[in-house]
């Protein structure tokens, strides 16, 4: 069903999808890996990390993590 709508103001679209009006389906699909050692990922106004000595692991032997073709 249409619909009219006022102003529209889309600050961020990380990977995904904007839909205005009639839709019947939608699945935006996404698959990401991410490696970061600790306090890396730490976020938020006022953030203290104290880190001594810090590694990561990238080793990933797997061929296919998370397959998402044909997963509709």
């Amino acid at each position: 069903m249409p619909a009219i709508i006022g102003p529209v103001q889309i600050i961020n679209v990380g990977g995904g999808i904007v839909q205005f009006g009639d839709a019947l389906f939608i699945s935006p699909k996404s698959a990401t890996k991410t490696f970061a050692g600790q306090g890396a990922l730490s976020i938020g106004g006022f953030v203290i990390t104290n880190n001594g000595l810090s590694a990561t692991n990238v080793l990933d032997t797997n061929l296919i993590d998370q397959p998402i073709a044909g997963n509709n």
